[in-house]
């Protein structure tokens, strides 16, 4: 037996992966435990996760591999300050501390994290090589083109290269400071939101907006060539030295400055967010486009944070040149923990590696599941009032009826999602059909912006019904936007016609409103029972009641919170809300049942996240 364990940790959502004879076992963020969201210390606990589930100890690893080089990096930032000194002192001054404490130390920080338990070698890939592992290996083809992009690894921010069997092979790469991914950090900071996790709101607020910036952004700020590459002037952007992402060139070129976060959004920042996006989107477009000239490859394999934005995605299924998409999961650092074990089981120890038709992820299903009898103590001990079903069939059956009645329904079930999107194991689900859903979830649910737009789960056969998609595409994972097909449009009259702004948002836009954005888009999960079991199941018999083969997909949190992990998160999350439900595998609990919920407990549980 060969256990590999791969370490993301230090910069953004920190997580682990077990790799077990070249099967990946378990994955989770650490987040995920310490209810910290996107939390970037050592992840110990998601570690402990990973090896119990094996019913391994960290003196039973083979290898430890961390997702990047720490020195290379240290490099980069070293280069880059000096490059621009004296300016950025500050930023200096305040990076300098962590990097001589910890990070400059990361076998030191491996080895106190792993008990000094694991005495055998550890192995540094650079990181857009663990992203192209994590893009190539688990995915359904034995050969395909590799792209990456993020914000920035070491000193790359973009590669691409092939991948064939067992190895993978990156040949071209753009470096720092020019990047994609921070260049949509950029615009997302100057319209309010925060970096590393605000880019959602970003992609989401777009449609609302025209591109009316778009050629002062490609004649002023970034220069794209033919193949994709391009060149950004760096006087109208601060990251490189400063504590801010953009420049005072950037606030005379964009009518004022950034937008204070939790101020009202202007039709300004709509604008800008729908600009950045269209550029985004020509980028990747380009990048494919040269991609798949230069390689002669069918299949497209695609990871880094800005794999992230499902509406590009969409658009490089629908206009691109690759004939299959896959993207990982986790597209962002967390997934680097699956890239540097595979890495190592296939590139370094030469493993040979056959594509399974769907993929070898697992539905991404890879975190802690709970017993039916650790549950049941758990509610037990909570004092909640339930009821326990015998069969599938029942539950699903008598959710599904609930779900009918606009009631909105927590889903806890199996083991948890590995990567930003809950798949129906940690999910938040409502009725699609409502005109009412989007609005209420988004304000006495999940305790955010009410222009955020809300996912569908839809059974993989019906989705062409629904959908403008593929024939035979699926998209498992939440990662692509579809349009709305044209017989379940409702096209806006009277005063609808007319809406702009945020207004558009009460406008009814086809017969699945709580899914359907203010372009028509939707961004799509197609359900299937091999993936996803008994949620597939639940669509089943919701579409067996009202004709509907989808649901509204949401994650199990509010704003501020990481997905639940444990059912006392889940209840907990459903006691601090107004969700009407609660399903925890086959127990239900009804919120009208429950015992009165103190208003200072419910104080103390949302004061713990950012709900600013």
């Amino acid at each position: 037996m060969t256990a590999i364990l791969g370490i993301s940790a230090f910069y953004h959502d920190s997580a682990a992966a077990l790799l077990v004879d070249g099967r990946l076992v378990a994955a989770a963020q650490e987040e995920r435990f310490t209810r910290k969201k996107h939390d970037q210390a050592f992840p110990s606990r998601a570690i402990e996760y990973c090896l119990s589930a094996a019913s391994l100890t960290a003196g039973d690893l083979d290898y430890v591999g961390f997702y990047d080089k720490p020195l290379l990096k240290f490099d980069r930032i070293l280069e880059t300050y000096l490059a621009f000194a004296p300016l950025g002192f500050r930023s200096f001054a305040k990076a300098m501390p962590l990097w001589l404490r910890q990070k400059l130390h990361t076998r030191r920080q491996l080895d106190r994290g792993l008990n000094k338990a694991y005495k055998k070698r550890y192995i540094f890939p650079e990181h857009h090589e663990s992203h192209a592992a994590s893009a190539f290996f688990p995915s359904p083809f034995q050969e395909a083109a590799i792209i990456t992009l993020d914000g920035v690894g070491e000193w790359a921010t973009a590669s691409y290269g092939v991948g064939r069997g067992n190895r993978i092979s990156l040949t071209h790469e753009l470096h720092f400071p020019h990047s994609l991914g921070l260049l949509y950090s950029a615009f997302t900071y100057f319209c309010g939101f925060k970096v590393n996790s605000g880019e959602y709101k970003l992609m989401g607020l777009a449609p609302y907006g025209t591109p009316r910036y778009v050629d002062l952004i490609t004649d002023k700020l970034i220069d794209i060539k033919d193949d994709g590459s391009f060149h950004m002037d760096m006087s109208f952007f601060n990251y490189c030295c400063g504590l801010t992402m953009t420049s005072r060139k950037f606030t005379a070129l964009f009518d004022g400055p950034p937008r204070k976060p939790e101020t009202p959004i202007t039709q300004r920042e709509m604008d800008l967010a729908a600009s950045v996006q269209k550029v985004t989107e020509e980028i990747i477009l380009r990048i494919a486009r040269h991609v798949h000239d230069q390689t002669g490859m069918e299949n497209l394999c695609l990871a880094g944070g800005v794999a992230l934005n499902c509406v590009a995605n969409g658009l490089l299924v629908r206009e691109g040149p690759f004939d299959r998409i896959w993207i990982q999961p986790a597209a962002g650092d967390a997934g680097g923990a699956i890239g540097a074990a595979m890495l190592i089981w296939h590139q370094l120890l030469d493993n040979p590696r056959s594509a399974l038709p769907e993929d070898s992820q697992s539905g991404s299903l890879l975190g802690p599941s709970f017993e039916p009898e650790q549950i049941e103590a758990f509610l037990k001990d909570a004092g909640a009032i339930y009821k326990e079903f015998g069969d599938d069939d029942s539950l699903c059956n008598h959710t599904a009826e609930l779900l009918s009645g606009e009631k909105i329904v927590g889903w806890f079930q199996g083991r948890m999602e590995f990567g930003p999107r809950a798949l129906g194991c940690r999910s938040i689900l409502g009725d699609a059909r409502s005109p009412t859903m989007q609005s209420v979830m988004n304000r006495k649910i999940k305790f955010r912006e009410s222009f955020r737009p809300f996912a569908p789960s839809v059974l993989d056969d019906r989705a062409g019904e629904f959908f403008q998609t593929r024939k035979g595409l699926s998209s498992p994972y939440m990662l692509l936007t579809a349009p709305v097909a044209g017989d379940k449009r409702i096209e806006p009259a009277g005063e609808g016609e007319s809406a702009g702004g945020l207004d558009k948002r009460s406008v009814r836009r086809s017969v699945v409103p709580a899914i359907t954005h203010v372009d028509y888009s939707a961004r799509l999960q197609t359900v299937d029972e091999a993936r996803h079991g008994r949620y597939c199941k639940l669509l089943k018999a919701f579409e067996r009641k009202t004709g509907c083969p989808l649901l509204v997909n949401t994650s199990f949190n509010v704003r501020g919170e990481p997905i639940v992990c444990t059912p006392s998160d889940a209840y907990n999350c459903f006691m601090a809300t107004n969700m009407d439900v609660l399903v925890m595998e086959r127990f239900v609990l009804c919120k009208a049942d429950q015992p009165s919920v103190r208003t200072h407990d419910v104080d103390e549980y949302l004061a713990k996240f950012d709900l600013d």
